[in-house]
């Protein structure tokens, strides 16, 4: 352990890799984000998300100084990972202390338990920054919280329409086929979120989701999905109604929490895990992080998002996780 907490040390991040912890914690040294403290919260079935944000809380704690906990859908044996379990994400109570809270899950089934820490914590007005599937990020079977459920018809989406801006609509382009490339809305150009990206800097192979236009309230596209017709990052573009117009792929916005309080949002229909091999999509969420915490007059004009440590993520498909692991094992080496 001493040999590991001296290489952590020197790599500028510690992380806390105590086996019995369903969770893993990233102390940030030096940087903007030093104090702020960021708890991310997994569990999809097929995009990864459990190999997407300990990838992203490294560069977050690693070169710009936060403090990030990731949390998991962890197995019934209580020790290792397993996103096939939607009704159990230990370490939610930590949302008591975040300054931020980023937020990839799927159709999620909490108890009431659980779902009272993120009632609670949408009840403060603190930032929340959704990935992918955060738009139905939870289908509830209990009563106490169905106003969060991707299903409520009172609140037409729950979290997903209600904080986020959007629910689960379609796959607008071809799930598998098609991917997407990410062009700046028009008039977008120097957004703080978008500093150091340019068209075609974000690209990921998961395809655009379809959204409903114009998106709800206060809400602002910063990044179009301009669909394409292959796999690859400089595929063409598909000529038609897929790209006619384009659906948004990123947004701001504001959420109402308890009184006059409103709370600020930033939400990407990508983020897969795969889609953080682009250098400009790691770009937006660190730049967006910043900018959900007031920090935007910090963003560098090119953040720094090289990836920490080995990575080498899974292709999404349901299933395709690799089984066996344990929080403590994703600890920086």
């Amino acid at each position: 352990m001493r040999t590991l907490g001296l290489a952590l040390l020197f790599l500028g991040v510690t992380a806390s890799a105590n086996a019995a912890d369903p969770w893993i914690v990233y102390e940030g040294n030096e940087g903007p984000g030093k104090g702020k403290h960021i708890v991310l919260v997994s569990g999809d079935e097929e995009y990864r998300s459990e190999e997407a944000l300990p990838q992203l809380a490294k560069i977050l704690a690693k070169h710009h100084g936060f403090k990030c906990t990731v949390l998991f859908a962890i197995d019934k044996d209580g020790e290792t990972i397993n996103p096939n379990r939607n009704d159990n994400i230990p370490g939610l109570e930590m949302l008591k202390s975040a300054d931020a809270m980023i937020i990839f899950t799927r159709f999620r089934n909490l108890p009431d338990e659980q779902m009272k820490h993120v009632a609670d914590y949408l009840e403060t007005g603190k930032p929340v920054i959704g990935l992918r599937t955060a738009t139905h990020a939870f289908n509830l079977s209990g009563k106490t919280y169905a106003r969060l459920s991707n299903g409520d018809k009172e609140t037409d989406g729950g979290f997903g329409r209600q904080v986020l801006g959007e629910k689960w609509i379609s796959h607008h382009g071809n799930h598998g086929s098609q991917s997407t490339r990410g062009l700046i809305a028009k008039g977008e150009e120097k957004n703080p979120i978008l500093r150091g990206i340019k068209d075609g800097d974000i690209w990921g192979p998961t395809d655009v989701y379809g959204v409903r236009l114009p998106l709800p309230g206060d809400s602002k596209p910063l990044v179009m999905g301009q669909v394409l017709t292959g796999m690859k990052a400089d595929d063409k573009p598909v000529v038609g109604k897929q790209n006619e117009p384009m659906m948004p792929v990123a947004w701001t916005k504001t959420y109402k929490a308890a009184g006059d309080k409103t709370g600020r949002v930033f939400t990407t229909t990508m983020g897969a895990s795969q889609d953080l091999e682009s250098e400009g999509m790691r770009r937006l969420l660190v730049n967006a992080t910043y900018w959900a915490l007031g920090l935007e007059d910090k963003i560098p004009d090119t953040a720094k998002v090289d990836i920490v440590g080995e990575y080498k993520p899974n292709p999404f498909k349901f299933g395709g996780f690799t089984k066996g692991v344990k929080p403590s094992d994703l600890a920086i080496k």
